[in-house]
């Protein structure tokens, strides 16, 4: 034997017992001037590689009969068993030599074998040969199985069939193999491959942390012996044990991680394990919805939450769910896009008849919500009628201060051309019931030429500020110019005074309320007397009145044509079986006042990029078919309108 070989001697492990790391070459032989020094946590990322087979079990848990029972087990034996060898070896062979011969005989176990060393150069060969068998055997498999889960979409390539032979996924394994192999010094790589060993148990024991903590109902281990807490300081264990062996390779391995896992839930697709983060979302929505409480949420903390009424009227192929430009208006009503947008559409008929129906709109429209990048979720809701299933929802989507605080809808603008004679009632109930459940309303006129993200405006935006809304024009206006097609455009908010003597006292007031709420927009009064004064030989004008003529004649002929069928049946005057009252001077006042503001608004905003303007709401007991002709005369020659009707809260604070 050589002279270093003393025998098992307590001198021998006192001598050895303290530390004297030393610096080695490449090849790991001690080299005074070697480049390579040893350190406790540069041989702790060496060593650590030899005690990672402890998962096995786990990893092949299609091969046990019970995993449930055998897991945990073998688990807990095989981390007891090895470390007692790890830990009797460590002192068998510090007491069997000295320092010397255990740092330049590398095979000094086969020194001492009984009864020759071939007995330790056979059993190298046959387990190096058995671990890379193992090795090529079971990562190959383990690569498949993640490509075909679509986990990671980029390892499509390595999919095989069930049954068949991984052989892509082999050869790319065995590749991988070779060119550590080749690089001639498995002490560089060792360190990288105790990174993700540790970043695995990491995983593992984060997983356990978040399941045992957040108290989900499908977390029900087996092993009663647990508490969150161990798998907590396990986890922290792994990262502190990675930033002792290199924090470099933490960083890096960290953030190739934290890209890996943000890649998967981009393009992943969503597998039938669930998802530890996903229980922590959850609760954490849950107690920011109890946080939130029923109460008012205050002007300063104030978000649009749209309810999207995605076909109200209008024809659009069966397989359209929404209109095209729908989501696109919606993400213009959100700061850089933050918020969240409920799409809702109704089909008509009975539930239990077409709920399969109604899941596949759903998955359209879903579709549809993600293609167009807005952040927003899909529902498809079943009634008899478009009036009740419109009542139900606003009646009951949403929770707690998360529910739909405005409605925007298309205005239906064909309407008379295609002769949908339901849409009026339909029109004028949604309204009604918006006001008595207290949500806003926006209505779009023209929204077939709205503006996408990469069609840039120039102009102004024009506001017709005539009823008091709390402020939700005006939000809305700002909210336009926070985007890339509107921030070149100005605003302009339009006032109507009865007398000039009036007009420069209401401008002052304007500028300094939006002084006040540090907007910027220009303030234009208009009096009525000014709109008689150029009503005069305008062309626009006589465009408006012929459209007023017309309106009037034909709200003529219907009431009229009400009259006789309510005199013919005995009964009083009914739409939409409810009754309704007839006074033709304030359905001529009511036409009158939508003249002149139209004729306003052609006169100073014909150019502007497009006009906002309060949403009159309909009058009490008045045929609804009379609102819509007041509407369309407003809107009339006007391209791009937006109908807003705020809601009994302020949504704009005021600086003072």
């Amino acid at each position: 034997y050589a002279e270093g070989i003393t025998g098992l001697s307590t001198t021998t492990l006192v001598d050895n017992w303290s530390a004297d790391y030393q610096r080695t070459n490449d090849a790991g032989v001690p080299d005074p001037n070697g480049p390579i020094y040893w350190d406790f946590n540069a041989l702790l990322g060496l060593f650590f590689p030899a005690v990672t087979g402890i998962m096995a079990g786990s990893n092949r848990s299609a091969s046990l009969k019970d995993t449930q029972s055998s897991i945990p087990i073998g688990t807990l034996y095989a981390t007891l068993l090895t470390t007692m060898m790890y830990l009797l070896s460590v002192f068998l062979f510090g007491a069997l030599a000295t320092r010397q011969e255990l740092l330049t005989d590398r095979l000094l176990t086969a020194t001492v074998a009984w009864p020759a060393p071939a007995v330790i150069h056979i059993g190298i060969i046959l387990s190096t040969l058995g671990a890379a068998l193992q090795s090529l055997t079971g990562a190959p498999r383990l690569l498949v199985a993640i490509a075909n889960d679509d986990i990671l979409p980029v390892l499509n390539c390595f999919k095989a069939y069930e049954g068949s032979e991984p052989h892509v996924a082999t050869l790319f394994t065995s590749f991988i193999c070779i060119s550590c192999v080749v690089i001639g010094n498995l002490d560089l790589i060792t360190p990288t491959i105790t990174m993700f060993f540790l970043l695995c148990y990491a995983g593992v024991n984060l997983s356990c942390f978040l399941l045992d903590l957040l108290d989900a109902p499908s977390w029900r281990p087996r092993w009663k012996l647990h508490h969150w807490s161990l798998s907590l300081i396990g986890a922290l264990l792994c990262i502190v044990i990675m930033f002792m062996i290199s924090w470099a390779f933490t960083v890096v391995s960290l953030a190739l991680a934290s890209l890996i896992y943000y890649y998967v839930s981009l393009k992943g697709k969503a597998g039938d394990w669930g998802d530890g983060f996903k229980s922590a979302y959850f609760q954490l929505a849950l107690r920011s919805l109890r946080s939130l409480g029923a109460n008012q949420v205050h002007p300063k903390n104030w978000y649009p939450i749209p309810l999207i009424f995605c076909r109200p009227w209008g024809r659009l192929p069966e397989d359209v769910p929404c209109h095209p430009k729908l989501a696109d208006f919606a993400n213009f009503m959100k700061k850089k896009g933050r918020g969240m947008s409920i799409f809702v559409s109704i089909i008509d008929g009975d539930y239990h008849e077409s709920a399969e129906d109604a899941k596949a709109v759903c998955r359209q429209l879903s579709a549809y919500i993600d293609d167009k990048r807005c952040e927003g979720v899909a529902e498809i809701i079943v009634a008899p009628s478009m009036s009740d299933g419109f009542r139900s929802i606003v009646q009951t989507m949403g929770l707690g201060n998360l529910k739909p605080n405005i409605v925007v809808m298309r205005y239906p603008e064909i309407w008379r051309s295609e002769n949908l004679t339901q849409i009026p009632s339909t029109f004028v109930g949604i309204i009604n019931d918006c006001i008595t459940a207290n949500k806003a309303v926006v209505t779009v006129k023209g929204l077939d030429e709205w503006p996408n993200e990469y069609q840039r405006q120039y102009g102004t935006i024009d506001l017709y500020w005539i009823v008091r809304d709390g402020g939700l024009m005006l939000l809305l206006s700002q909210l336009l110019l926070t985007k890339d097609s509107f921030e070149d455009c100005k605003i302009q908010v339009f006032c109507i005074a009865e007398e000039d003597t009036e007009a420069e006292e209401l401008k002052a007031d304007i500028k300094k309320f939006l002084y006040d709420l540090r907007m910027r927009a220009e303030v234009i009064v208009v009096t009525m007397k000014s709109f008689e004064a150029h009503a005069d030989g305008s062309s626009r004008i006589d465009d408006t009145q012929e459209a007023y003529t017309s309106a009037q004649n034909r709200i003529k002929v219907y009431l009229s044509e009400m009259k006789e069928t309510a005199e013919r049946e005995g009964r009083p005057l009914m739409e939409g079986g409810k009754q309704v009252v007839v006074n033709e001077q304030k359905v001529d006042k009511f036409l009158n006042t939508m003249l002149k503001l139209n004729a306003t608004i052609l006169r100073h905003s014909r150019m502007a990029v497009v006009v906002l303007v309060s949403l009159p709401a309909p009058p009490l007991n008045q045929p609804a078919y009379c609102y819509m002709e007041y509407m369309d005369l407003l809107v009339e020659n006007v391209p791009r309108m937006l109908m807003v009707r705020g809601y009994r809260r302020d949504v704009v604070t005021l600086f003072t």
